[in-house]
């Protein structure tokens, strides 16, 4: 009788288990609020993880799961901060220099020395060393003429030379003043460079003034040539240093504990401290002497890094008072532009002087400038010519060191920047060594900055 009784029940139950599963739920939300209930009288709250002492110091999580707040509390150098974004966001326009080598990226250094090698171009432009007297053609075949540069040896065999300013003639024997001389390089050797006219007058050499400006062009191969005189480019072998660039924050623990009128907490004081860090880092990069120094006190060798200022292989003189004119802009944006293989956007940085010189010119459709352009985070004037463009702001730094009427032309394509030591940062424990009862942080990086293609940059000097 019992076990038909049972079954009975358990039929009955599979007939309406979902209404048992429906009862079941209810029952445990109401278990379940009145627990939270009974938590919110109590003062009880969810559980979130707390740090305890190990035994060898060491921290451990309990009551709860492992957070990135407790993990910055326990051990504040384990997780990464993207310390490079923030830097490049603090103040950029007052250190464009040290901004523009960070969005260009660096290259890891293994040593505090940098050794690297730079590829100069090969020169295009010299001039006559002394004049060359006419010489006609004889049976229509042209004179072989050996001339004087102040540089043979930028001349091979089959190069051609444009003599500047002197006309050339066309085939009929008249003078062409819309073309000028060119010559083909026969030979050169220790007695000179031997040419011969290309277009002269019936063939013949006409006379030359001494000083005329020459420029190298292509090399012209006759049919059966097949080969050409070598051409080789060897690296030059340059030196830079990196430097330490240190700075310590600290705040007292009474300090971080008071009331405040403002918020101003340790994140506050690294800021400030990330911005006076990458001042002084900017005139290092700019105006540095590479040195190695030994410290009696300490026994030990600091480094000081080179400054890209004397890296330049360029000087363009200016006259930034009354000489100062769009000619003078256009001559200044020629040599920066010309005798190089540098990019056609460059920039310029310089002193109030400078600046200001250049913000007072009448500016014409030959050259333009107004337009406003951000680049590397930093807002520049573009500055237009037909030999190409220029990024200009003004730099405290130059006024800083005296130098308010000067400037450079820097080609972003070809500024590097080593470092040893990334830019990090570092809690010291105080406290716990007993030096004494503050909250302390030092950032450190360790980096130089090198001129690739020397002379794609250049030094502007300033009356």
């Amino acid at each position: 009788m019992m076990f038909s009784k049972i079954l009975k029940a358990l039929r009955a139950a599979r007939r309406n288990r979902r209404l048992i599963l429906f009862a079941i739920t209810v029952i445990l939300i109401a278990i379940l609020a009145s627990c939270l209930a009974a938590g919110e009288g109590s003062g009880a709250t969810l559980a979130v993880g707390m740090l305890i002492a190990g035994m060898d110091d060491g921290k451990h999580v309990v009551d709860g799961p492992l957070s990135t707040d407790l993990t910055r509390e326990g051990s504040p150098d384990l997780l990464l901060n993207e310390i490079d974004q923030q830097i490049v966001k603090i103040r950029p326009m007052s250190t464009p220099i040290d901004q523009i080598s960070r969005y260009g990226g660096s290259k890891h250094a293994g040593s505090m020395i940098v050794d690297y090698y730079s590829v100069d171009t090969k020169p295009t432009l010299t001039t006559l060393s002394e004049a060359v007297e006419a010489v006609e053609a004889v049976d229509g075949v042209p004179p072989v003429v050996t001339i004087q540069t102040a540089n043979n040896d930028m001349f091979d065999a089959t190069d051609t030379i444009l003599v500047q300013g002197v006309p050339g003639y066309d085939t009929a024997g008249n003078e062409d003043k819309d073309q000028d001389l060119m010559l083909y390089v026969v030979s050169r050797d220790s007695d000179g460079v031997t040419v011969m006219p290309v277009n002269g007058p019936s063939g013949g050499m006409p006379a030359i003034d001494g000083e005329m400006t020459l420029v190298r062009m292509g090399r012209a191969a006759s049919e059966l040539d097949v080969q050409s005189p070598q051409f080789e480019s060897l690296p030059k072998k340059d030196r830079n240093l990196c430097q330490i660039f240190k700075m310590q924050v600290e705040q007292s623990v009474l300090q971080r504990l008071s009331n405040k009128e403002v918020p101003w907490t340790m994140s506050d004081l690294e800021e400030a401290a990330v911005y006076d860090m990458r001042m002084g880092m900017e005139k290092s990069f700019l105006f540095g002497v590479a040195r190695r120094l030994w410290d009696s006190n300490k026994k030990e060798y600091v480094y000081f890094t080179g400054g890209i200022w004397g890296q330049v292989g360029k000087d363009i003189y200016v006259d930034t008072n009354d000489g100062f004119d769009t000619d003078a802009v256009v001559s200044l944006m020629q040599q920066a532009f010309t005798g190089n293989s540098g990019s056609k956007r460059k920039v310029l940085i310089g002193g109030s002087g400078l600046i200001s010189a250049i913000s007072k010119l009448d500016y014409t459709r030959v050259l333009t400038a107004g337009q406003h352009v951000s680049k590397w985070g930093i807002d520049f004037t573009e500055l237009r010519s037909k030999f190409g463009c220029l990024y200009v702001m003004m730099s405290e730094v130059f006024d800083e060191v005296g130098m308010e009427n000067n400037g450079i032309i820097i080609d972003p394509e070809y500024i590097q920047k080593y470092t040893h030591i990334p830019f990090s940062t570092e809690q010291l424990n105080l406290k716990k060594s007993g030096v004494r009862n503050v909250d302390a942080l030092v950032l450190t990086e360790a980096s130089c900055l090198v001129l690739r293609y020397p002379n794609a940059h250049a030094r502007i000097i300033g009356k």
